[in-house]
């Protein structure tokens, strides 16, 4: 961060200033001082001529300055201070500004609310009170005694304990308390668990607190005398306001030292006048007042946000979360060159390892790196990225994006691209270390690294003593040191690597050209010198990109750009410099930004240009082309000369225009002007001239007041703006038919590329493009549509098997098949069929076309489905396929197998019923295709059958059992299930009778089971003459074990035992 001094205002009769404040959300300054002085002011921004400069830039003026003298204003009573025996010594709000605590100096404590209501007062004895601090969540009261103790007590008053004060080791003598600052943490914290409570001894002693129990906390010895503290809105800074003996003097001065959270220093501002008593933050923290004997000065503060500039993009990031909305745990730097930036963050695991990550503009991750140095420090070009801590650097040569194949792994370290060295080596610029040794940077060094900057040759690193290090890039060899008399703060080198920026801790900018070769005073020649130039007060500068010797600056409220060491007139402002280039300046509000960081506004960005382009615009409007070319001839620039060729073609000064082009490089420029100089008509160049400023409307009106609509409609179509080509075409004989379907053609790829496929239907129709209508077609699930186009479309048309791919992705054969056999490939068709099983279909195709392969394939299949185990399936494929008799060998098969397990019997008889009727349909088959044998011959039917069935026995001899006997299966299971639902149903002589049926088919059904059935019926029927042969048949069967034998046996006695028979 940088701070200076900005305003100054005076108090009448020299009243003595003792204490400032400053509104948070109004704006209001009440200041107090000697005499009972009270006095509020409020400083706003002027507005008029100055009104587009935001920021702290803008001008402000003192609207208010109200006096209210001996406390004569409007109080609420019970708030009066009318405790004779005391004074108040200090008073606070809490976080939401809903209660204040009033402390007296003799232990009196009042807590009101802020409609003025006495809430809860006591008297804290022995206690000599003078400051108090709400906790965050307002449940704490801390109270700072005179004698520099610091108690803790609830919200109602009731002691918890002491503060243990930790930053007064080894001080003695008597100690007050100089501020008690806890922040409230309203606008959240730097990082979690962030130290936020401030306590200051008038020494100059502190310790910052996370909690009122820490028993860690960062201590710092300010080195003053102390008179108050306050942290600024956000808590990321805290400011000590007091006084300090000047080096080699006996006086003291006044200074506002800043420090971080964890006790970083940042900042020193010294302020004029004898005594400083107070300070005050404003609401965003971009000003401090400072109460100085009877002055209040204010002094403006330029934070070191984390942000960069790359391809166009500001990436920014707040407290909160960074724009383009990208959440990063634990960021502690950002940098950015050309299209890309680094973030740089610490890593979430406890390894003490830092993550460096390659982002494009929009945030997204490209690459990373994992080292363990603290990146301090950090800075990047366009192929390598550099980061700093204390003690050593390191650089990173990353590959560019574009160019990275997927194959590469991000995140791999690759020999050669990572170095790491410590700043007190001297690096020789060797071959890289295959493995970084990130040991060296936890080695100490006695003067420490304070800045880096690099260039895509050079790269510098200035020290704390001044010394600067300069290293080739990117072999890294140590060229030169070079001797500051300052202690430098931020680097930069110009677009040639010729010549360094410097900004020193005081904010005092000067140069250092560091090829310059100079002889000292002992007559040494040596390389480097420090200019005599110099500029106080700047906290940020940037070179330009495509001039050496042009720079803008930032000084106080004001930006300067200078040409060869000289200023231009200051442009008020307040932003940070984006980027230098081309005569143009941007810069960002970030201060306006930060007020609302996820909803920035464009008019946050600025843009201005430099005198000389100013200047050039003014002549060539006012003057004329002549003197604006001489006064470009005396301050060349490309874009000058680019100025003054766009103004040559306005006035159609070709001459000049060219010449522009050519000093500024621009190829088709020329091309252009010579182009423009063989048209013959005046009025057809404006026309071109308009095109080529992009004013096409203005172009397209020359052309038609021309009669020339084939030349409007040209540029429309080079412009891609087919909706207006086709007014055109319509409104006028300029067109014809196969302009018209370019054009529908065209506003049908519109639609398409926007997925709107019904409207692209519509203009395909019209242009005929049945390619991209298939397309549409299919996107739109219009299946209807795409067969009425194989119908519509010749034969052997190139775009059927597309079509026909097409009905294949969803499953539709016989569209498929159609649209196959129209571009006459039958192969392809063939396998649509078995792609998709519709293997009855393949095999006519292919009986059809005389194609054989097809029975391999479908014997492979098969076979293939029988070695998973997928009978089903197999016999499913061969009944598709027409092979009826090896679909009936498969099913009797599978029949015979659930037979044995003896598995429910309803399903192996409609297995065996459904073999039946594949022989039933094989027979059929075979007489068919006698029939078409002899169809062209003369015979009967009668003898077309009888080669029917002779063929049959020709083929199928191996299969006679199973052709002859195809019923047999199915009769056994249907007398075996028709007896058992007899026998149920009470029917038991019909029963015993279908029973008797079972004895011809011992060799389907099990005859275990078919005679005991029958046994059964007999003996339900009272037939006991046919029990008794079933019985004997049982017991006689070899299948039966002895076991099995002696259990019939026993059952048979016990019923012919209980039932006689003669």
């Amino acid at each position: 961060m940088f701070v200076y001094l900005s305003k100054k205002i005076a108090i009448p009769n020299n009243t003595k200033l003792k204490y400032v404040s400053w509104n948070k959300d109004q704006g209001y300054i009440a200041c107090g001082g000697e005499e009972g002085l009270l006095k509020v002011l409020k400083l706003e921004t002027a507005s008029g001529k100055d009104a587009k400069v935001k920021g702290l830039a803008a001008p402000s003026n003192l609207s208010m300055n109200q006096t209210l003298e001996g406390h004569s204003g409007m109080w609420y009573e019970e708030m009066i201070n009318n405790r004779n025996k005391s004074v108040v010594r200090s008073m606070g709000w809490n976080a939401d500004g809903q209660k204040i605590c009033i402390v007296y100096e003799d232990g009196a404590v009042i807590v009101g609310s802020v409609d003025g209501n006495r809430i809860w007062g006591k008297e804290l004895k022995g206690q000599q009170l003078a400051h108090v601090a709400w906790s965050a969540d307002g449940k704490i009261l801390l109270f700072g005694m005179t004698n520099g103790e610091v108690h803790i007590y609830d919200n109602t008053g009731n002691f918890i304990s002491k503060v243990q004060v930790y930053c007064l080791s080894g001080v003695s003598g008597a100690l007050h308390i100089a501020g008690l600052q806890w922040y409230n943490g309203v606008h959240g914290y730097v990082e979690p668990n962030c130290p936020s409570l401030a306590i200051c001894f008038d020494s100059g002693r502190c310790q910052i607190m996370r909690s009122e129990l820490d028993e860690n906390p960062v201590l710092i010895d300010t080195g003053m005398q102390v008179q108050q503290i306050a942290w600024n809105h956000t808590g990321s800074v805290l400011a000590v306001a007091g006084s300090q003996r000047a080096m080699g003097q006996d006086k003291e001065v006044n200074v506002v030292q800043f420090y971080a959270p964890f006790g970083e220093h940042l900042r020193t501002l010294k302020v004029p006048g004898k005594q400083i008593a107070s300070c005050s933050w404003e609401g965003g923290s971009l000003r401090i007042a400072l109460a100085v004997d009877s002055f209040i000065y204010f002094a403006n503060i330029r934070p070191d946000y984390k942000w960069g500039y790359c391809s166009n993009t500001v990436v920014y990031v707040c407290l909160y979360i960074s724009k383009y909305v990208k959440y990063v745990r634990n960021l502690i730097a950002i940098t950015a060159c050309g299209d890309y930036c680094c973030l740089a963050t610490k890593a979430d695991d406890s390894t003490n390892q830092y993550v460096l990550v390659l982002c494009n503009s929009i945030g997204t991750p490209l690459d990373s790196k994992y080292v363990e140095i603290d990146p301090v420090y950090l800075t990047m070009t366009k192929t390598h990225i550099i980061t700093g801590s204390k003690e050593a650097f390191y650089t990173w040569q990353f590959k560019n994006p574009k160019k990275l194949s997927t194959l590469e792994v991000a995140g791999r370290r690759r020999t050669g691209t990572e170095r790491l060295h410590h700043i007190d080596e001297q690096p020789s610029g060797g071959a890289a270390q295959d493995e970084v040794d990130f040991s060296k940077a936890f080695q100490n060094t006695e003067d420490p690294i304070c800045c880096i900057c690099s260039s895509d040759k050079v790269l510098i690193v200035g020290r704390e003593s001044g010394t600067l290090n300069r290293y080739s890039m990117p072999m890294l060899s140590l060229t030169h040191k070079y001797a500051l008399n300052c202690r430098p703060h931020q680097l930069s080198l110009n677009s040639t690597s010729s010549r360094l920026s410097i900004i020193d801790i005081s904010g005092v900018l000067t140069f250092f050209d560091i090829d310059t070769r100079i002889t000292d005073t002992d007559g040494k020649e040596i390389v480097g010198e420090h200019l005599k130039f110099e500029r106080k007060d700047v906290w940020d500068m940037k070179w330009a990109e495509d001039n050496p010797e042009l720079f803008a600056m930032m000084e106080k409220t004001r930006m300067y750009i200078f040409r060869n060491l000289d200023p231009e007139e200051p442009i008020l402002s307040s932003g940070y410099i984006c980027n230098f280039n081309d005569l143009q300046i941007k810069s960002v509000l970030l201060d306006e930004i930060m007020k609302d960081p996820e909803n920035p506004t464009k008019e946050s960005m600025a843009e201005m240009e430099i005198k000389s382009l100013r200047d050039t615009r003014d002549l060539l409007e006012k003057v004329g082309i002549a003197d604006a070319q001489q006064f470009i001839e005396d301050n060349p620039h490309p874009r000058l000369w680019r100025l003054l060729a766009e103004s040559a073609l306005e006035q159609l000064n070709l001459k000049v225009a060219e010449q522009a082009f050519v000093r500024c490089k621009d190829y088709q420029g020329i091309e252009f002007v010579k182009r423009l100089g063989n048209l013959q008509r005046e009025d057809m160049k404006q026309a071109e001239v308009a095109a080529y400023f992009r004013r096409f409307e203005e172009a397209e009106r020359k052309y038609l007041d021309m009669d020339r609509r084939d030349l409007a409609v040209s540029l429309r179509k080079k412009l891609g703006d087919w909706f207006r080509v086709v007014q055109l075409l319509k409104t006028g004989s300029g067109g014809d038919d196969v302009q018209l379907e370019e054009a529908w053609n065209a506003i049908g790829d519109y639609y398409a590329d926007r997925q709107k496929w019904q409207q692209a239907v519509t203009y395909y129709v019209q242009g005929r493009n049945q390619e991209r209508l298939s397309e549409c077609y299919y996107m739109l699930e219009d299946y209807m549509g795409l067969e009425k186009m194989v119908m519509a479309l010749p034969e052997n048309h190139k775009l059927l098997p597309e079509i026909a791919a097409m009905f294949v992705t969803v499953g539709m054969c016989e569209q498929a098949v159609n649209a196959y056999i129209r571009c006459n490939h039958i192969k392809k068709a063939i396998d649509c069929c078995v792609h998709l099983n519709q293997w009855n279909q393949a095999i006519e195709l292919a009986k059809t076309h005389n194609v054989r392969e097809i029975d391999s394939l479908l014997a492979k299949y098969a076979q293939h489905l029988l070695e998973k185990n997928k009978v089903v399936n197999a016999i499913e494929l061969y009944r598709k396929a027409g092979h009826y008799l090896e679909a009936a060998k498969l099913l009797f098969k599978l029949a015979n197998e659930q037979t044995k397990k003896k598995l429910k019997p309803l399903h192996i008889k409609k297995m065996y019923v459904l073999g039946g009727l594949l022989v039933e349909q094989y027979h059929e088959q075979m007489k068919m295709t006698s029939r078409a044998k002899v169809k062209d011959k003369k015979g009967a039917m009668a003898a077309s059958a009888l080669a029917g069935f002779l063929e049959e026995d020709a083929s199928a001899i191996t299969d006679t059992s199973i052709i002859d006997n195809a019923w047999r299966g199915a009769e056994a299971y249907h007398f075996y299930l028709l007896a058992q639902r007899q026998l149920n149903e009470g029917y038991v002589d019909a029963a015993m009778k279908t029973a008797l049926y079972l004895r011809e088919y011992e060799d389907i059904i099990d005859p275990c089971d078919a005679y005991s059935l029958l046994a059964l019926a007999a003996t339900a029927n009272k037939a006991f003459g046919m029990c008794s042969k079933a019985f004997i048949k049982l017991e006689t069967l070899e299948t039966l074990t002895q076991e099995q034998r002696n259990t019939y046996e026993e059952l048979a006695l016990e019923i012919f035992t209980r039932y006689l028979y003669k």
